[in-house]
């Protein structure tokens, strides 16, 4: 009976490691897909707090006039909404952590976020979602987020990204648009700042 030989052992050896980088790295769709679905539960906590914020402020959710990025409004739900600001950073992502319990207005998170809306109980439409790649209104068909893991909306790599909707439902979705997803006059679309 014929045993293996060290060079056969450490080609298998050398193609399992290279199996396991391939199915575990940042880029693979599997990994992606775990990254979705932690991202899903930040953003289920984030509309927590932006609902706790509504409550206290007459049905609003945070506004800054000034914002350009969605860091200044929703920085304002720290910490009287949440003290957990591990939640503003989307798991898919190479972003840092924040500074727990600290407002992060001079930070950097990974979330868009729809500034103007009220709460209305079960709405559906948009609050926040995962870095897009614009701050535009999207028809359907159109990119919302990045369709080769590159530049803005690049969140989860080209695997799409998560969308919160008013009622507190996150929703998975493809980087084409299924729906249109349009911006009103008196809404902002806020990207985070950029890496």
């Amino acid at each position: 009976m014929r045993g293996f030989s060290l060079v056969e052992l450490l080609i298998t050896l050398a193609l399992m490691i290279i199996m396991v980088v391939m199915f575990t790295s940042r880029g693979s769709q599997s990994y992606q897909q775990r990254q979705l679905a932690a991202c899903s539960k930040n953003l289920q906590q984030i509309y927590v707090a932006m609902s706790l914020y509504a409550t206290d402020n007459q049905g609003r959710y945070p506004i800054l006039a000034s914002a350009v990025t969605s860091e200044g409004p929703l920085s304002l739900l720290v910490p009287k909404g949440t003290t957990d600001t591990e939640i503003f950073t989307c798991p898919g992502s190479n972003d840092a952590k924040l500074p727990q319990g600290a407002p992060f207005a001079n930070g950097r998170i990974s979330y868009a976020y729809y500034m103007g809306w009220t709460k209305v109980e079960g709405e559906p439409r948009v609050l926040l979602s995962d870095r897009q790649v614009n701050t535009g209104s999207k028809k359907s068909g159109e990119l919302i987020f990045s369709k080769d893991g590159k530049g803005l909306g690049d969140n989860h790599s080209k695997y799409g990204g998560n969308l919160l909707s008013g009622n507190g439902e996150v929703s998975a979705v493809s980087p084409l648009a299924a729906q249109n997803l349009l911006v009103p006059t008196n809404i902002f679309l806020l990207n985070p700042k950029p890496r």
